[in-house]
């Protein structure tokens, strides 16, 4: 049985960028182990543990309109309902990995941060 391995999204508002184009569409990945793994180790992370968000998203995002990287300097960017969003994505899309099973209903868990990042 086959699964999808990244899913397309639509942020709600968009990233503008310093040349003042917005960025709407995007792609995300499943995040592998090391995904989650290799971020606690960063030292942002260690004196904040909610940049853990911004690192992972900037590996599992792997498009953005034009953008050429996606890195933490643009997830930072984000507006805050686009980050929200893309929170609810990724916990979403990584907890059943089927991005065709994705309901976008906003996450009663936000509370409590990422569902599955973080959770042993």
């Amino acid at each position: 049985m086959a699964f999808e391995t990244e899913t397309n999204f639509t942020l709600p508002k968009g990233f503008l960028d310093t040349d003042g184009t917005l960025h709407k569409d995007g792609s995300m990945r499943l995040a592998t182990a090391a995904d989650e793994i290799l971020p606690l180790k960063d030292p942002r992370v260690k004196q904040n543990p909610a940049y853990l968000a911004v690192i992972v998203l900037s590996r599992v995002i792997t498009g953005l309109g034009a953008l050429q990287d996606i890195n933490t300097k643009v997830i930072e960017g984000l507006f805050a309902s686009d980050l929200n969003y893309l929170q609810d994505l990724y916990e979403q899309f990584n907890a059943d990995g089927d991005a065709k099973a994705i309901d976008m209903a906003p996450s009663a868990a936000r509370a409590e941060g990422f569902g599955v990042m973080g959770e042993a």
